[in-house]
């Protein structure tokens, strides 16, 4: 067995098509639509074979001719006028039927790719943050976009084919058992070999495609780490080492696809071979019956055209086949994805208004999934308006608080309330609508700068935008840049400096006029100049408003109502900044440090 790259991908574990169907339920009219049409379609399609077979009679039998007798015309010419007339009529059915059959499956695919694209894209929203620790984003985009393709390639034409050859074979089956059940028999040899080859190599073809979207999803991996590192790559001269890393990958999956095509394209020969087997049999028997007079040369005929169009098409089920397994692996997958239930699940409150923004942590506890406890009895008021930080040493817990509070995490024990409402218990709308956050990982999206200061607030005016932006002390760089606020950042924000970015993301949770601002690391990776143009522009947003800042540079804190020490999960010193450098403890050493009175104590 081919080795298989980890995958963290869940799989549904219900049959894939049943899963599809109920999934289908609301498009299930124009599914009936389409199967009658294909179904009609087939109809139309044999229409020629059995009036060749007519054409025939007329020729052979002229006024005995099954047309003379149905219509009751001995005229040979007006037989054959009949039957042109016939088959007019036919063709454009078969041509009308077909183009609303295609038609509606084809459009059927597209509601159906967008519809389960949607969805899973709209489920994956909705997944709580830990979630996303046991996924990869290649992973996840490769479900979210070529496993979806690959479910709307069979979905274009596939059911149409399966109609349309499952139909011929009952049309095609009833024609023979009215002219000649011997024949029928004959022909319909090969159809069991077919069927039986096709749930064997289905079976066998199933494990195998499974392989191919695991190997999908482990490049889809590879390429987005490749291309957000980019940087990283090139300041370490990694670009031949990460073109291998891909070229593992890419060969892997050529690998096993090369297997699944192995297999898959072997079926086609197969069904030929039985084909051949039908199509003889029908000549040789057939045709001693034709011409021994037991069988009207006009039904030969008929009969050997019906052969070649019951087995002949059975020939593409093998491409229908392969392109069915490609996407039941990608519907087990999709479904997987949207049967992953989310843990934290919103309340049915709103904050009472106006939101005055007190932030009280009672007893709180909290340890990631299989880990220790981050938090150990955290108990922390934050009374309304006033500015608190939270300080420590890496790994003590202080991100982990804000965390809690916008519940990307769900506490293990104790209450986290907001204006004495707990959180648990408010709409995501009204408990995150009330928070402003300023990530240590600043994100911006690829847009203009305009569109990353209004994320969290479309409808804010370009007077209310550039205000935002002015307290945030963005205004003069923004303004200076080509476009202003309709410049491009790009990817991330690639395009401005660390700083840069830094403002835009205060200025951006500034916008919403929230009750309560965090800042989390804000000024973690700039300069000093940067560092004092940001502490003044929180000075003045934080008047009167809730803050917490989370810091390591005590400097930027030293004036906050509240200072909260935190070591080992556990809040350990409080008090104003005098009092703590007084009490003489942990803050005072770390103070010590950073002004350049003592030796070393590790904050970051």
């Amino acid at each position: 067995m081919l080795d298989e790259p980890h995958s963290a991908i869940p799989l549904s574990s219900a049959p894939p098509l049943r899963s599809l169907w109920r999934y289908a339920d609301q498009h299930r009219g124009q599914v009936v639509f389409a199967f009658v049409m294909s179904v009609i379609n087939k109809i139309c399609d044999i229409a020629p074979e059995l009036l060749i077979g007519a054409a025939v009679d007329v020729v052979v039998n002229t006024d005995e001719s099954f047309i003379g007798r149905l219509f009751g015309v001995e005229d040979r010419f007006e037989q054959l006028t009949i039957l042109v007339i016939i088959t007019v009529v036919a063709w454009l059915a078969e041509s009308l039927t077909e183009y609303l059959a295609v038609l509606n499956w084809r459009n059927l695919a597209q509601a159906i790719q967008h519809d389960a694209r949607m969805d899973a894209y709209r489920h994956v929203q909705d997944l709580e943050v830990a979630y996303f620790e046991d996924q990869t984003s290649g992973g996840l985009m490769t479900v979210l976009n070529d496993d979806v393709n690959q479910l709307e390639r069979f979905l274009d034409m596939g059911p149409h084919k399966i109609i349309i050859t499952a139909a011929n074979v009952v049309f095609v089956g009833i024609t023979f058992a009215i002219i000649s059940p011997l024949l029928m028999g004959l022909a319909f040899v090969p159809i069991p070999v077919i069927i039986a080859g096709s749930l064997i190599y289905q079976q066998q073809l199933e494990s195998r495609y499974a392989r191919v979207r695991r190997a999908a999803g482990a490049i889809g991996d590879t390429l987005t780490n490749g291309i957000g590192g980019i940087a990283t790559i090139k300041a370490f001269n990694a670009e031949a080492r990460e073109v291998a890393r891909v070229d593992v990958d890419s060969e892997h999956y050529r690998a096993v696809n090369q297997d699944a095509i192995r297999l898959s394209t072997a079926f086609r020969p197969l069904i030929r071979t039985a084909v051949l087997v039908g199509f003889t049999m029908t000549l040789l028997v057939g045709g001693r019956a034709a011409l021994r007079g037991e069988l009207a040369v006009g039904l030969f005929s008929v009969l050997v055209y019906m052969t070649q169009r019951l087995l002949w098409p059975l020939t593409d089920l093998g491409e229908t086949l392969d392109l069915y397994q490609r996407a039941m692996a990608s519907c087990r997958r999709i479904f997987g994805l949207l049967e992953a239930k989310p843990t934290i699940l919103p309340g049915r409150r709103e904050l009472p208004a106006p939101v005055r923004g007190a932030v009280r942590f009672d007893d709180v506890r909290f340890a990631y999934t299989s880990g220790d406890e981050v938090l150990k009895g955290v108990t922390l008021d934050v009374p309304a308006g006033e500015t608190h930080a939270i300080v420590g040493a890496t790994g003590s817990g202080k991100s982990t608080v804000v965390k809690l509070l916008l519940r990307l995490y769900e506490p293990t024990a104790g209450r986290i309330t907001i204006d004495g409402e707990p959180i648990d218990e408010l709409t995501f709308t009204s408990l995150r609508g009330a928070i402003g956050f300023v990530a240590q990982d600043v994100f911006l999206f690829h847009g203009t700068v305009r569109e990353n200061l209004t994320y969290g607030r479309p409808d804010a005016t370009a007077t209310e935008v550039r205000r935002a932006a002015e307290l945030a002390e963005a205004d003069g760089f923004i303004t200076a840049m080509p476009n202003g606020y309709d410049t491009v950042v790009g990817e991330r924000g690639q395009k401005l400096s660390g700083g840069q970015r830094q403002r835009l993301t205060i200025a951006r949770a500034i916008l919403r006029d929230p009750a309560v601002l965090v800042l989390d690391e804000a000024t973690s990776a700039v300069d000093n100049e940067t560092e004092a143009a940001i502490q003044r522009s929180i000075d003045h947003v934080s008047t009167d408003r809730t803050t917490i800042v989370i810091a390591h540079r005590l400097s930027t804190v030293r004036h906050a109502h509240r200072i909260h020490v935190m070591e080992a999960g556990r809040i350990i010193e409080t008090g104003t900044h005098e009092e703590l450098v007084e009490l003489g403890g942990l803050y005072a050493a770390l103070w010590r440090v950073q002004t350049g009175e003592a030796g070393t104590v590790d904050l970051v």
